[in-house]
C-alpha cells in the first residue's frame, strides 16, 4: 500500500489570512511592525508590569512607520513592475521585463516573471511568423493551381497531360504543407511513439530518393541523386517512416539550393558501431553561424530562395532526436557545398519528447 504524501502548504493554507483585505503591502507591513510591537510591550506589562512613557511610544510608532515606507519600497516596487507588466502582456506586448535585484522570494519571483515574459515574447513570435510563413507558403501553389484552372475552363489551356501535371505539382506542394503542419502539431502534443524495427538501409535510402526525384521533376529542378551505402547489406535498428521522413526532408531540402544539373549525393555507412548518414549538395552551403539555428523552426536563412516552411529541418531534427540520434552540418565553409550527417545508435534508446526540437 503506497503511503499518502500530504500536499506541500496545505497546513499553511489553513491558517487565518486577515491582512487580506488590505490593498496595500506598505500598509500591511507597517500594522504587522505595530501589532508585533504591541504584543512585545503587552508582554512587558504582564511580565514586569512596565510600559515606555508616552512620548516614546509616539515617537518608536512613528519611526516604525516611516522606516516600514522606505523599507517597503524598495520590497514593492518589483511586484508594482510585474503588475503594469502583467498589463501589457494582456494587450500583446511581451517586451516588458522586471528588475530583480533582491535574492527573496520577490526576488525569486521577479526572475521567474522574466522567464516566462521571454517565452511568452518567443511563442507570440513563432505563432506571427507560422502564420506569415503559412500563408505565404500557400498563397504559391494555390495561385498557380487557380491560374491553370481558370485557362483550362476559359478555354486558354487545354486538360493535356502536362497542364494536368502542373496542376498535380501544386497539390503536392500544398499536401506536403499540411503534412508539415500535422507533424508539428505532434512535435507540441509529445504523441509520437516509434515503432522500431530492424530494416535494410538501402530499400529505404532508394525509396526517399525515388519520392524525392519525383517531388523535384515536378518543380521544375534539374538535379540527380547519387545513393552509397557501405556495406551494401547495412541494417539499421529505426522506425521506418520516421527515419523515410527525415530522408525526404532532407533530400528535399538539398534538391532545392543544389545548383542545376548537379547531384545530390546521399551516402551512409557505419562508424564507431553508429549509423550515419549524409545528404550533400554542392550549393552555396550554410555558414558557420548558422549551422545551429538552421534546425530551429522557420529559420530560413540564405538558402531560402528556393522556397520551404522553415519548417523541414526542425521536424527532422525532431524524428533523429526521437531515436536518441544527432544531426548537424558538418564540414567547414570552404567545404563547397552542404552536407547534413544524420548519426543513430546501433541500439537506440527512443525517447517520448525531444522537447529540444519544440524551440
Amino acid at each position: 500500500m503506497t503511503a499518502t504524501v500530504p500536499r506541500t502548504g496545505v497546513l499553511t493554507d489553513l491558517l487565518p489570512r486577515p491582512l487580506d483585505p488590505i490593498r496595500s503591502i506598505k500598509v500591511k507591513l507597517s500594522l504587522l511592525l505595530l501589532v508585533s510591537g504591541g504584543v512585545g510591550v503587552g508582554y512587558l506589562w504582564n511580565a514586569y508590569r512596565w510600559v515606555p512613557p508616552a512620548s516614546i511610544t509616539i515617537v518608536t510608532v512613528g519611526i516604525v512607520l516611516v522606516t516600514a515606507q522606505v523599507l517597503a519600497h524598495g520590497m514593492t516596487r518589483p511586484l508594482r513592475e510585474m503588475t503594469s507588466a502583467a498589463q501589457e502582456m494582456a494587450r500583446g506586448d511581451y517586451s516588458r521585463r522586471v528588475r530583480a535585484t533582491s535574492r527573496d522570494e520577490v526576488g525569486r519571483l521577479a526572475e521567474a516573471f522574466n522567464r516566462m515574459a521571454a517565452d511568452l515574447e518567443t511563442a507570440d513570435r513563432q505563432r506571427r511568423e507560422l502564420v506569415a510563413n503559412v500563408s505565404h507558403e500557400l498563397r504559391t501553389p494555390i495561385t498557380a493551381l487557380r491560374a491553370v484552372l481558370e485557362n483550362v475552363v476559359d478555354g486558354v489551356a487545354e486538360p493535356d497531360p502536362e497542364t494536368l501535371h502542373t496542376a498535380l505539382a501544386q497539390t503536392e506542394r500544398l499536401g506536403r504543407l499540411v503534412d508539415e503542419l500535422l507533424d508539428l502539431s505532434r512535435i507540441d502534443a509529445g504523441a509520437v511513439a516509434l515503432q522500431v524495427e530492424e530494416l535494410a538501409v538501402r530499400p529505404l535510402l532508394d525509396s526517399a530518393v525515388a519520392e524525392t526525384a519525383v517531388a523535384a521533376q515536378a518543380t521544375g529542378r534539374r538535379v540527380g541523386f547519387r545513393v552509397e551505402v557501405e556495406p551494401p547489406e547495412l541494417t539499421a535498428t529505426a522506425d521506418r517512416a520516421r527515419l523515410h521522413q527525415v530522408l525526404v526532408n532532407l533530400l528535399d531540402n538539398a534538391a532545392r539550393h543544389a545548383p542545376p544539373y548537379t547531384d545530390v549525393h546521399l551516402h551512409a555507412h557505419t562508424s564507431e558501431g553508429d549509423l550515419k548518414i549524409e545528404v550533400t549538395d554542392h550549393g552555396d552551403g550554410i555558414a558557420d553561424a548558422d549551422r545551429d539555428t538552421v534546425f530551429h523552426r522557420f529559420t530560413r536563412g540564405e538558402r531560402a530562395r528556393g522556397g520551404g516552411t522553415g519548417l523541414g529541418l526542425s521536424i527532422a531534427r525532431w524524428a533523429v532526436e526521437l531515436h536518441g540520434g544527432r544531426i548537424a552540418v558538418v564540414g567547414s565553409d570552404a567545404d563547397p557545398g552542404c552536407r547534413i550527417r544524420v548519426t543513430l545508435p546501433a541500439d537506440p534508446s527512443p525517447v517520448r519528447d525531444a522537447g529540444e526540437v519544440r524551440s
